[in-house]
């Protein structure tokens, strides 16, 4: 027999994506239920169940949004009112005002919105954004002073203040006023400001309560519109720009941001907005038809309904958030905010152009260079750490010249690759360093870090993501103290990345006809998940790597005699390249359009090995071998340990033996391991004689 494991002579190659997969509790008969009361079909209906809607008011609730009956933002806001005298005033009295930004997504589209908008009504208006670089996240004494010295009345700052105790005391005492809005986490000491707007400071049952920044600035500038009866012309623009800033920040699609970003996904193809028009022209997104759809609302800025447009062309959440959005943060993490205020503020088509292709180069050299710390990351990561990751259960990777905006995508990356929590940094100099961290769902990034505190410079966050600094002499404590907070409240069954599932769905059903069904639970994004389903046992009958490091298939299943095929494309797997011959599959439903035609594909976000031959590789029968017949051939097959692993050997009448291991692409054939040669499992002459070997012993296995 052949008695070396087949890695040895196979080419090294990584195991499938090691993965947790959590598929939701199917429930037939509730969802067959809830389709027949609200037309929907029963697949819909049990999506909707995963998402926490239980009573047919609280789908129609979700499904048509603009049935909400919103409160006026004045009754949830308690500092509105105030806010609004201010405004009135410095734009009655020519105060000027000045906008206090943050350079990311959210950040600008907010500092854009306003700017726009109170240019609109009449005010003075400038704004200042803190380099990324130099002076790091929010408002400072700096800018304050300069501020002053430039004869400022009003600070309004967007996306950030809640936590600027000192910049904001230095401003009331310099004599400025000071409205903040923002929607981070509230402290324990509120900043003296004369107004502060933060959805976190209102009821949890609000409809307001998930708004991003963008979302402050919008209710803030719509209430001012409406105010001083100028919303004619104002409302659309700002609508875009709210969409835009709530997709690109990752915002909750619930509440009052899944109803009007419904609305401006709709408005953005045919926006008056010369910044938006460049950015979906270099940007190449198209927009699609989506189904009868209605315009108009009630609430802020909202002009009462219009009737139904049929087919209206619209734009996907995916379009802004893969599309749009990273050409905007990239001016954030590696360029000047400037390049997108001027975006998102001209009137001039041809300056809107100019700064929209400058947006592209900009993005390109952060993929670029995304690409680069990301391969250096893992380099280092598998030569020092990955045979202790089960035992730390955290990583935290610094290395010199690395560019701090982008990092925290890489951290982000190394999640995904690796399962655990994830603190990345480099050396801004000899003796200090500066980090960004991101999670896993039972890891508290915030709380690991005032853990740390005394270790720290500066830092902040939430429980999935944040940011830090740190002197240079304190990385081997700090390592040592993470190590012992994720030991604290991590299992190692934990350490896996979590993909939760919808629904099963046999490759027979995935056709136009399902996917227009899903745009009922459009728009998808954060706390509204794009329905994620699976197939087991298909069949990989063609792949090959596109691009930079993509794996693009055919995957097939036989249903009642049928055999069905699809085409299925897994972004920067090609780590796992070549995938089994047979293997479960977890995907996204996508559309794919390719000279006038539509089609539906997959996009793969989890494999793994059928449970079936799982289970046999984990604890093959106790008597491990069998003989059966295929083709009218005779053939022993078993399972036989070799290594660390147990190894499935099938032997033909002549002697020679076809020997695998699972999760691999290639085995071994011949008598003996000196002469075996080198074949690829997933032809099919290999693949249906692997599965009737398996078919054979799972009977054996069900007889003993």
């Amino acid at each position: 027999m052949l008695d070396r494991p087949v890695s040895e002579l196979s080419k090294p190659r990584r195991r499938l994506p090691d993965q947790r997969w959590q598929i939701y509790p199917q429930k037939p008969e509730f969802a067959q239920n809830l389709a027949v009361l609200t037309n929907l079909s029963p697949i819909v209906s049990q999506l909707l169940i995963n998402r926490g809607m239980e009573t047919p008011e609280q789908v129609q609730a979700f499904l048509d949004p603009e049935s909400l009956v919103l409160p006026s933002p004045l009754e949830d806001f308690p500092d509105l009112a105030i806010s609004l005298e201010l405004l009135e005033n410095a734009i009655a009295s020519q105060t000027k005002i000045a906008i206090c930004g943050d350079y990311d997504a959210d950040g600008m589209t907010s500092t854009a919105l306003l700017l726009r908008s109170l240019r609109t009504l009449g005010a003075q208006v400038d704004y200042a954004i803190p380099s990324r670089m130099h002076e790091g996240y929010g408002i400072n004494k700096r800018i304050v002073e300069e501020f002053h010295r430039e004869g400022v009345g009003l600070i309004l700052t967007v996306d950030n203040g809640i936590s600027a105790f000192e910049p904001v005391a230095r401003a009331r005492e310099l004599g400025l006023a000071v409205i903040i809005t923002d929607h981070h986490d509230i402290p324990q000491k509120l900043p003296p400001a004369n107004a502060i707007l933060n959805p976190k400071l209102i009821a949890e049952s609000s409809p307001y309560r998930g708004v991003a920044g963008v979302g402050v600035a919008y209710i803030l500038a719509v209430s001012l519109a409406q105010q001083l009866g100028q919303t004619k012309g104002l409302i659309q623009p700002m609508l875009a720009l709210f969409t835009l800033g709530t997709i690109a920040d990752l915002a909750p699609l619930t509440g009052v941001n899944r109803r009007w970003v419904k609305r401006g996904l709709q408005h953005l193809p045919k926006s008056h907005l010369p910044g938006i028009q460049a950015l979906i022209q270099v940007g190449g997104v198209q927009a699609r038809d989506e189904g009868a759809g209605e315009q108009g609302s009630r609430g802020a800025g909202e002009q009462g309904r219009k009737s139904p447009i049929q087919n209206p062309k619209s734009l996907k959440p995916e379009d802004i958030g893969f599309r749009l959005g990273p050409r905007i943060n990239a001016i954030g993490r590696i360029g000047n905010p400037q390049t997108v205020i001027e975006l998102l503020t001209t009137d001039d088509m041809g300056v809107a152009l100019e700064r929209a292709m400058q947006c592209e180069q900009i993005n390109a050299s952060r993929q670029e260079m995304c690409q680069q710390i990301e391969q250096e990351a893992i380099a280092y990561v598998e030569a020092e750490f990955v045979t202790s990751l089960q035992r730390d259960r955290v990583l935290i990777v610094v290395q010199p010249n690395w560019h701090h905006g982008v990092i925290g995508i890489v951290a982000s990356r190394l999640v995904e690759r690796y399962g655990v929590p994830v603190f990345i940094g480099t050396y801004e100099d000899e003796e200090h360093i500066r980090g960004s961290a991101r999670s896993i769902p039972e890891f508290h990034v915030f709380e690991a870090l005032e853990y740390c505190h005394d270790l720290l410079g500066k830092f902040g966050g939430h429980k999935a993501a944040g940011g830090f600094s740190l002197p240079a002499e304190n990385l081997q404590v700090l390592r040592s103290r993470l190590i012992e907070f994720a030991n604290q409240c991590l299992e190692p069954q934990h350490l896996k990345p979590l993909l939760k599932i919808d629904a099963e769905v046999n490759l027979n059903h995935l056709n136009q006809q399902l996917y227009q069904q899903l745009n009922a639970l459009h728009p998808c994004g954060m706390d509204n998940p794009d329905p994620v389903f699976w197939t087991p046992n298909v069949q990989v009958v063609e792949q090959k790597i596109v691009g930079k490091g993509h794996i693009k298939l055919t995957i097939a299943q036989t249903v009642d005699n049928q055999e069905y095929k699809i085409k299925a494309i897994a972004w920067r797997w090609g780590d796992y390249f070549r995938l089994p011959p047979r293997v479960d599959v977890a995907y996204k439903l996508r559309e794919n359009y390719f000279n006038g035609n539509t089609s539906i594909e997959l996009e793969l976000i989890g494999v793994r090995l059928p449970i079936q031959i799982q289970q046999f590789f984990a604890s093959p029968p106790i008597q491990s071998s069998t003989n059966f017949e295929y083709n009218q051939r005779q053939y022993t097959c078993g399972f036989y340990k070799n290594g660390i692993e147990a190894e499935l050997r099938i032997k033909n009448s002549e002697g020679k033996v076809l020997a695998m291991q699972p999760g691999h692409i290639i085995g071994l054939l011949g008598t003996n391991r000196q002469n075996a040669k080198e074949v690829d499992l997933s032809q099919p002459q290999y693949d249906n004689i692997i599965q009737a070997a398996l078919h054979a012993l799972s009977v054996l296995s069900a007889e003993l």
